[in-house]
């Protein structure tokens, strides 16, 4: 299992790191998309297994649309460049089109969506509130957070490489937390949502991350405390996010969301973490600002 685990991160580290330092933004948000709706499908199937059957395709759709408003929508100067040149833009215009093309907007198309269905489908009135419960839970929890990958990749100049930090210290977290873990680990985390993980584990992690950070200070123009700063919060994210997917699955009573990447188990496995560190580092710097 170990072997397993270690060559299918040896193929899938690559990939990740190529298509975040080498492609642009749409790309990335293409990539995101992907990941998204192979994670919904896992989220899907847990829902499924405690009799809360999702609306599968109109969730999709709107996240789809979540993934595309993140990377198309950078202003209002976006939308305007679909109109001639001489068009008579006023300051009304650009609000109303920040107004349109705004998550709020997508969230409230989402309800009318779930609206529609509850009243207008032929399901039992008993999955009603299941469906809706699940569908907006696999928006919030999962497509939602992930979409901030596609909006830290567009920040101007250290975008790719900021978003890959991200990456890092989860990925650095993961992988030391797990040897420790099963070398040294003796004192559960939290032995009612997932048994095997420890708080060994969990501090080595944590030092893994920061280690990744001292690394990046070399890489990027933010100053090392706030990348330590970055690398604290985001794993202490990354770790709550992996401990919400582990209650996920437990509630499910399924061991692994899905078999796609062997020794990892599926898609949500895998980046279960990402949803919780990406959006954690995204505000950081837009509220922090440290000057980068």
């Amino acid at each position: 299992m170990t072997l397993t685990r270690v060559l299918t991160a040896l193929v899938l580290m690559p990939v990740a790191i190529a298509i975040v330092l080498f492609t642009p933004t749409w790309a990335v948000a293409i990539a995101v998309a992907v990941l998204t709706v192979l994670a919904l499908r896992e989220y899907f199937a847990l829902g499924d297994a405690i009799g809360h059957r999702a609306y599968r395709l109109w969730t999709i759709v709107c996240c789809l649309l979540l993934i595309l408003q993140q990377s198309a929508f950078q202003g209002p100067s976006m939308v305007t460049r679909l109109f001639p040149a001489d068009f008579p833009f006023t300051p009304a215009h650009a609000s109303l089109i920040t107004a349109i093309f705004s998550e709020v907007t997508l969230l409230f198309l989402f309800i009318l969506g779930l609206a529609t269905l509850t009243l207008f489908t032929r399901r039992p009135l008993v999955e009603t509130l299941p469906a809706a419960g699940i569908s907006s839970s696999a928006l919030l929890l999962v497509a939602f957070p992930l979409s901030f990958a596609v909006r830290l990749h567009g920040i101007p100049q250290q975008g790719p490489r900021l978003l890959l930090f991200a990456l890092a210290i989860i990925w650095a977290s993961d992988t030391v937390a797990y040897f420790v873990g099963r070398a040294i680990g003796k004192h559960p985390l939290a032995p009612h949502i997932s048994p095997k993980k420890t708080w060994e584990g969990s501090i080595a992690g944590m030092l893994g991350s920061l280690a990744v950070a001292y690394a990046f200070h070399f890489w990027l123009t933010i100053p090392l405390p706030h990348l330590f700063a970055m690398a604290i919060l985001g794993n202490i994210a990354g770790q709550m996010g992996d401990l919400l997917e582990s209650a996920y699955k437990r509630s499910a009573g399924v061991k692994d969301s899905g078999g796609l990447l062997p020794g990892h188990g599926g898609i949500l496995d895998r980046i279960d973490a990402l949803i919780l560190c990406i959006p954690v580092i995204w505000y950081y710097l837009v509220l922090v600002n440290p000057h980068f």
